[in-house]
């Protein structure tokens, strides 16, 4: 360590459609939604991450709540400068007296175009970054594992996040080959909300939806151990007045089924590209999954029975990725060839 080293914050940023996670010393320092609520009059920040996420759906006509990441990437640039900036404020309250000099790695979908990725560069500079460096979320995810990914050595890594899948074949530091769809968590919610508005007329919100995704979300309608029914409330779209009902994971399930089928056909397509010497490494190695999908009742198995190959959950999925990207940071020597500055 320099001298001077403490005038620079190295931070490993995961800055998901769904959650933004931040590493800093080693440590997850901010794991909060991905969301911003601004003052429609003045556009002044009223609130960031979960304080922000309590207001989502309940706006009144002063105040708009913004997601800015869409299906992996910056969708408002202005709103996500704003979020970023706000997030790294919650790091650094203690130290008001000197703003240091930061250093950022952020993971970035497999999938993104040029200007996607000018996009995530510029709002971390804006937001006060000197050094940016992008890192792509299946390699962050397998190094968070703790895959070596400079072996010669295939491995499969399946990242289901809010935006984004990302599927990726993995060798010799490199993504040999890589599907990425935009199906996700997010895709999950509006299928459940279509099915509850379709199936019991009752329209229900997004973060509704999320509760119902997380309590008895399932992929598959028989489980051996099923979660108890779940009270939903919600507005009857026939007389208009609040109600409640009573679902079951099988339902959930049902309504989650086209998304999931998706999500196995990329796969699919993932590995018919896959070289043969590689397909035999992930015959023995089998298929990770990580990311808040990961945690989908029943989804290992249903992947498992459509490839017929071993599907094994990463420790912590939501938190891989971002794993992976603080050990790129921390060894950012050994690891900067998989970047990108």
């Amino acid at each position: 360590m320099g001298l001077f080293s403490f005038l620079t914050q190295e931070l490993a940023i995961d800055l998901g459609t769904a959650n933004t996670l931040i590493i800093h010393k080693d440590k997850v320092v901010v794991d909060e939604p991905s969301i911003i609520a601004l003052e429609k009059a003045t556009g002044n920040v009223i609130a960031i991450g979960k304080e922000a996420m309590q207001m989502f759906g309940k706006e009144n006509e002063g105040i708009k709540t913004i997601r800015p990441l869409k299906d992996g990437v910056i969708a408002d640039f202005q709103a996500a400068e704003h979020m970023i900036r706000g997030m790294i404020k919650m790091i650094n309250q203690k130290q008001r007296w000197i703003s240091p000099q930061l250093k950022m790695v952020i993971c970035i979908p497999s999938g993104i175009t040029e200007v996607e990725k000018r996009a995530v560069k510029d709002s971390a500079e804006r937001s006060g970054a000197k050094e940016v460096y992008l890192i792509h979320e299946p390699m962050a995810a397998a190094v968070g594992i703790g895959i070596d990914v400079v072996q010669p050595q295939g491995n499969m890594i399946i990242d289901i996040g809010g935006g984004t899948t990302e599927i990726a074949i993995i060798a010799l530091g490199g993504i040999v080959c890589d599907e990425s769809i935009r199906v996700a968590g997010d895709e999950f919610n509006l299928d459940i909300v279509e099915f509850m508005r379709r199936e019991h007329n009752l329209l229900i919100g997004e973060r509704t939806a999320e509760k119902i995704k997380i309590h008895i979300g399932s992929a598959l309608q028989e489980l051996d151990n099923p979660p108890e029914d779940y009270p939903v409330f919600g507005r009857d779209l026939m007389t208009g007045i609040p109600k409640q009902i009573m679902v079951s994971y099988s339902e959930v399930a049902r309504s989650l089924d086209k998304s999931v089928m998706k999500i196995e056909e990329a796969i699919l397509r993932a590995l018919e590209q896959s070289p043969p010497e590689l397909s035999a490494d992930i015959l023995a190695n089998g298929i990770w999954l990580t990311g808040g999908g990961a945690l989908l009742r029943g989804l290992d198995k249903r992947i498992s029975a459509k490839t017929k190959l071993r599907i094994s959950i990463a420790e912590d999925p939501l938190r891989a990725v971002v794993r992976g990207t603080g050990i790129a940071l921390r060894n950012i020597g050994k690891f900067k060839f998989l970047m990108t500055a």
